[in-house]
């Protein structure tokens, strides 16, 4: 007998897209059913690095803290640092603060991190326990792991989808309003639409650029073994075995990937032969315990040609596909989930109307592109810099080929891991739904960003006290800034949202945080993007300006 559900919102994956906007839907009353083929949430570590925009994101809401507080130690460093092997020459070392220090440090920086939060070392496998947890709580929302999309029919009338449970085969009909495809590099929605992705792909480099090799491992030695200060990334840098390995719970745990060499056979690859790549990378015969192992491809850089087709979308893997330099695919991933997830609450409440949803493939598709082409740039760096062969001899000609790889290594570190401009950056200029006001938004670089209210970027952050973020005064949906002292009448503004369904606060900005938006009154979207701003003689075209970043088709003059 199929069992037959009924949801808003069907959510094809359950990695951290999936979750996240299982947890963005439910927040705001609508309900989803997600599945996914996986018995639950990642066992091995994946990604490794949460990004300080979705950090902010964490804390919006509400659970920044517990990300912060799961995988390394609060007190474990978060040092990217290189080594011809892990046991002999360190080249370079970039400092990074630990989870305790990244929580003060933030309060007092500005400039390119002005945030209310700093990046965080945490691997995937702890941050979807977290997003699945806090999913599971919400009203409205059902979890389905352990279940497989049979198939779909998208019409006016909305999607009819079946589900099957892999243990025994059980049928779930499904009917939903739409259906949102975050099912990874090989999605099974994205196949049925006939999208393909689109960029470069198999591309070689002596290293992250061809097959690589994942293994998942304890070693509670290896500590006592490397004779230097703990890192978060270990990179191996050698002509023998190239590899980078992220600490997982900054105790015995870790990541370890190395690139395979011309005549290693993958289907032919054991326990053993991992436990012995791993050594390799060390120098010295660790003892170490693989927990898994597999093989994976880097070298992409590839997006979806489209990210929506009628009511169908999609989102993190399965619209773009990173090699894992800077650690953007997953950050990827999370604001495709929050930019949304919004929107589709806003459409199925009634509050926008269905054309609001065009917005997310003209806002997330040309992000998907800048975020991969920094990808691709970051592994090129390291990727195509080759260790000479002298690298690792005791000679002076071996001590000047250190020298030499460690300044550029060094310099590396910095551009791939230094990157406020590429985390805060992101922006949607050109957006049918962003208000522009004639102003230039601040260049695009990787590591220099620019606080701007320009219409269509992040919202400049501020701290308005001791531990408190302008954004933890924002509303969760709409925020409409008034510098303080600005002519403008709170009620009739305030009238005006009601008039439209938004839920809208109206937040008074200290006078002395004018210069930061330069105009006297600033709409914040549910994402906390600027959508507009003004001076106060323009608050009469306030209707037509909500309006527009509604959804609702008309121009604002």
């Amino acid at each position: 007998m199929i069992q037959r559900l009924t949801t808003s919102v069907l959510i094809v994956g359950g990695g951290p897209c999936g979750l996240m906007l299982a947890n963005e839907l439910g927040r705001r009353g609508v309900s989803a059913i997600l599945i996914d083929e996986k018995p639950g949430t990642a066992f091995n570590p994946q990604a490794n690095a949460t990004q300080a925009r979705t950090m902010e994101h964490y804390r919006r809401l509400g659970f920044a803290d517990e990300i912060r507080g799961a995988g390394l130690p609060a007190d474990y460093p978060t040092d990217v640092a290189y080594f011809t092997r892990y046991t002999a020459h360190e080249l370079a070392r970039f400092q990074l603060p630990s989870a305790a220090r990244a929580t003060e440090l933030i309060k007092g920086m500005s400039g390119s991190w002005s945030a209310a939060e700093l990046p965080h070392r945490v691997s995937q496998k702890f941050v979807e326990a977290i997003l699945l947890r806090h999913a599971r709580a919400l009203a409205g929302i059902q979890l389905h792991y352990g279940h497989r999309l049979i198939g779909y029919v998208s019409n006016d009338a909305g999607i009819t989808a079946e589900a099957e449970r892999i243990g025994d085969g059980a049928r779930i009909q499904i009917a939903a309003d739409v259906l949102v495809g975050a099912d990874g590099p090989r999605s099974r929605v994205r196949q049925s639409l006939g999208i393909s992705y689109a960029g470069t792909t198999s591309v070689q480099r002596d290293f992250m650029g061809g097959r690589m090799l994942a293994v998942y491992l304890r070693a509670p030695e290896f500590y006592a073994h490397i004779p230097h200060d703990k890192a978060w990334m270990y990179v191996c840098f050698n002509r023998d075995r190239r590899a980078f390995m992220a600490a997982v719970n900054g105790r015995d745990e870790f990541a370890f990937h190395t690139q395979l060499r011309p005549g290693e056979d993958e289907s032919a690859i054991t326990a053993d032969d991992a436990k012995a790549a791993f050594q390799r990378a060390c120098g010295s015969d660790i003892p170490c315990e693989v927990l898994s192992h597999l093989t994976w491809t880097a070298g992409h850089a590839l997006v979806a040609e489209s990210m929506q087709r009628g009511r169908v979308f999609l989102g993190g893997d399965a619209a773009h596909l990173f090699t894992p330099t800077g650690g953007l695919g997953y950050n990827t991933a999370i604001e495709d989930a929050v930019n949304l997830g919004w929107k589709l609450a806003h459409v199925i409440k009634g509050i926008s109307p269905v054309a609001l949803l065009d917005s997310y493939a003209a806002e997330r598709r040309p992000v998907a592109l800048r975020n991969t082409d920094y990808a691709r740039r970051f592994a090129d760096s390291l990727g195509l810099f080759a260790a000479v062969p002298e690298i690792e001899d005791a000679t002076a000609t071996g001590e000047e080929a250190r020298r030499a790889a460690g300044a550029y290594l060094d310099q590396h570190a910095r551009a791939e891991f230094n990157i406020p401009g590429i985390t805060f950056g992101g922006r949607y200029d050109g957006s049918p739904i962003i208000v522009p006001d004639g102003t230039r938004p601040p260049s695009d670089a990787a590591d220099v960003y620019v606080p701007s209210a320009c219409p269509g970027g992040r919202a400049p952050h501020a701290w308005l006290g001791p531990g408190v973020s302008l954004y933890d005064r924002f509303g969760f949906e709409w925020t409409l800034l008034r510098c303080e002292g600005s002519d403008v009448d709170d009620v009739r503004l305030q009238e005006a949202a009601g008039s439209l369904g938004a839920d809208m606060r109206i937040l008074t900005l200290p006078r002395a945080l004018r210069d930061l938006y330069e105009a006297d009154l600033a709409l914040i979207r549910p994402d906390q993007i600027v959508a507009w701003r003004g001076s106060a003689a323009q608050a009469g075209m306030f209707p037509r300006v909500l309006a527009r970043a509604l959804g609702h088709a008309g121009t604002v003059p």
